[in-house]
Order: C-alpha cells, then sequence, then structure tokens
C-alpha cells in the first residue's frame, strides 16, 4: 500500500469521477484506474461501485476513506514540519440546514485551523442532500434536526446509509419575522397568529416531503406560502412581504442585521439539532475542531440545552 494510492483515492471521492481526479493530479485515467485497482487488490476490498451512472464509494470503501485521511493528513504534517515542504493545504466540508450558528462556527475553524492554504466548502443544503453528501464523502458532517414527527424517517435514513445522529441541543420553536411586522411586540404568538401573514420556506427539490421539511409543522395548511432556496432570500422577503419561517430561534445579529426578530411560537413541539457522520469513520482534525466550534457559538448564544 502507497501512500501515493491514498491521495488517489481521496481526489478521486473529492472530484467524484476518475476522469475529474486523474486532470486535477495530471495523470492519465488508465494510470489512476490501475492505481486504485492495484488497492483494491492488495486489501482484498472493493473501494468503488463503477456503474454508467458513475462512482459512488461502497460501504468498505467509506470505512478506508476515513483512515485514508488520517494517514494522508499525518503524512503531510510531517513532511511540513520536518523536511520543510511547501504549506499543505487543509481541505474540509460540511453540509448543514439554514443555520446562522453552523456558519459562526464555521468562521471560527477557518480562523482556528492554523492552515497557510486551505480548501474549505460549506454547503447550506436541502435535507435529503445533507444526508447523501455525508454517505457519500462529500462532506464529513452534516447538521440537521428531527422532533416527533421527522424523527422516524430521518433515523430510518440516517441508519440505512450507516450514519449517526450526534445531539446537539433541543429548544421550543420560534418564528422569524420582520422588526415591522404587527407581531413583534408579542411575548408569543400562535398558528391562528400567523395565519394572515405569508408563510416562507426551504425547498426541498424532488425530495419535498413533508418529513425532509426545514421546518416543523410542515403539514399545516396554510393559505399563503412561498418556498426559497436561500437564506438571504428569505429573510428578505420576511421584511418586503411581512412573512414568517419557524426555527430555532438561534438569530446571529452579525450575519442577519437587526431587522429580523425572533418570537417564541406557542405549540407542543420541540426541535433537536444535531450533527451526523458516518458511524465507522473518526473525525479529523478539522472535523473535531468545527464541532467544539459548533458547541462553543451555541453556548454564546445562551442556549442552555446543549445535550451531552
Amino acid at each position: 500500500m502507497k501512500l501515493q494510492q491514498l491521495k488517489y483515492m481521496i481526489e478521486v471521492v473529492r472530484g467524484g469521477s476518475f476522469n475529474k481526479a486523474a486532470k486535477v493530479l495530471y495523470v492519465s485515467q488508465s494510470s489512476l484506474s490501475s492505481a486504485i485497482k492495484e488497492l483494491e487488490n492488495e486489501i482484498g476490498l472493493e473501494l468503488f461501485n463503477r456503474t454508467s451512472k458513475g462512482i459512488t464509494l461502497t460501504v468498505d470503501g467509506t470505512e478506508f476513506l476515513g483512515y485514508a485521511r488520517q494517514v494522508v493528513e499525518q503524512a503531510e504534517l510531517l513532511e511540513s514540519r520536518y523536511l520543510e515542504k511547501k504549506n499543505i493545504k487543509s481541505l474540509f466540508s460540511v453540509s448543514t440546514q439554514h443555520y446562522a450558528f453552523a456558519v459562526n462556527a464555521f468562521v471560527e475553524l477557518i480562523k482556528e485551523a492554523d492552515s497557510a492554504e486551505y480548501e474549505f466548502t460549506l454547503r447550506e443544503s436541502k435535507t435529503h442532500e445533507i444526508i447523501e453528501d455525508v454517505k457519500l464523502q462529500r462532506s464529513e458532517i452534516g447538521i440537521l434536526y428531527k422532533n416527533e414527527f421527522n424523527k422516524k424517517v430521518i433515523n430510518k435514513f440516517v441508519k440505512e446509509n450507516h450514519l449517526e445522529f450526534h445531539s446537539l441541543f433541543e429548544v421550543n420553536p420560534h418564528v422569524f419575522i420582520s422588526s415591522n411586522n404587527p407581531l413583534s411586540e408579542k411575548k408569543w404568538v400562535t398558528l391562528e397568529d400567523l395565519s394572515p401573514y405569508t408563510y416562507l420556506s426551504f425547498d426541498q427539490g424532488e425530495y419535498n416531503s413533508f418529513y425532509f421539511s426545514e421546518e416543523i409543522l410542515s403539514t399545516v395548511v396554510r393559505r399563503k406560502s412561498v418556498r426559497v432556496s436561500d437564506r438571504a432570500t428569505l429573510f428578505n422577503l420576511l421584511i418586503g412581504l411581512n412573512g414568517y419561517t419557524i426555527s430555532t430561534g438561534i438569530l446571529s445579529t452579525d450575519l442577519n442585521g437587526t431587522n429580523i426578530l425572533a418570537v417564541p411560537l406557542k405549540v407542543d413541539e420541540k426541535i433537536l439539532v444535531g450533527w451526523i457522520a458516518n458511524s465507522k469513520v473518526r473525525l479529523s482534525r478539522l472535523g473535531t475542531l468545527y464541532i467544539d466550534n459548533l458547541k462553543k457559538v451555541i453556548e454564546n448564544y445562551g442556549i442552555s440545552k446543549l445535550v451531552k
């Protein structure tokens, strides 16, 4: 087993194909394929499913990738420290539902990563795509929520894809509204209070199931609703239409300004936010650092219901 083979495998996963990886590595596709095949023969495992539609990691391949990343990262740290080679580019990816605290933690990670060169990816994505990203190792970590309504479906997908859900915190739901909204003066609101206003939610694409909705109470019938694909648009519509959305109540004035308020929603519901990762792969140094920063950011928001 050669270190180069491990680097080749990592790049194939990053690029999603042998062809893209070969271009990045400046080798022929046949040479790359041969190197990966030799690695598979040596360890006696098939690392990739190869079909006419492309490649995906096998279950064994996903576990092997976790170890390969650790080995390559440690080797590069040794080279950088003792062989005075050029700075090594740090790599890290996270996929998340549309949460400000996930962005704040990502910023802190970059500040603390201590890397002269890095390529980090933050994907604010659809619920099903978050699970797929972590399953296929496009992202090391995914962030999403569960509640009584969706937990059976989310747990099923997490288990089937050999992932684990790690709880972060549990909160009562809030609505995000404009500071100019007539409801902004209320201590709490009900669904009846919200009925005249436009409901805003995040589009889930082809998996636009109630169970994959990023907002709780997704089965409630609304007279007026708008789906959007990004957080900036949703917040603009909150102000422009005097609309509302349902979330954790955690807002970042640094990211979102002071025009958006969080008001408690009076319902018998809880929101449990957590992170998912591959159950057979140990977190990388950067993955661990991101989770640590995530917990610090959440505590700084005053969330006391961190799940230990």
